[in-house]
């Protein structure tokens, strides 16, 4: 299940968020989004768990969790819409 985190510390990197995650179950992957120019973190990120009960389980403890300070918001990903281009 891909799960969406939202409101991360700025400053988290993918291997804090893995752990969050990773006492719930197995997770596969993380990616936490960036700013193509600075490089810096938009404050969100995705999680990929194989399991879905573990997914679900882990949605349902972090989810409003404090974490560095910042409340997260998680829940599972949508797919994403597309958007049209910029032509200029």
């Amino acid at each position: 299940m891909n799960i969406y985190v939202g409101n991360l510390f700025y400053g988290m990197s993918e291997d804090e968020l893995r752990d969050q995650f990773a006492s719930y179950g197995e997770v596969s992957s993380v990616r936490i989004i960036t700013d193509r120019e600075t490089r810096r973190s938009k404050g969100f990120g995705f999680v990929d768990m194989p399991n879905d009960e573990e997914a679900k389980r882990a949605i349902e403890e972090l989810n409003g969790k404090e974490v560095s300070g910042r409340t997260l918001r998680v829940n599972e990903a949508r797919p994403r819409e597309e958007r049209p281009r910029n032509r200029y």
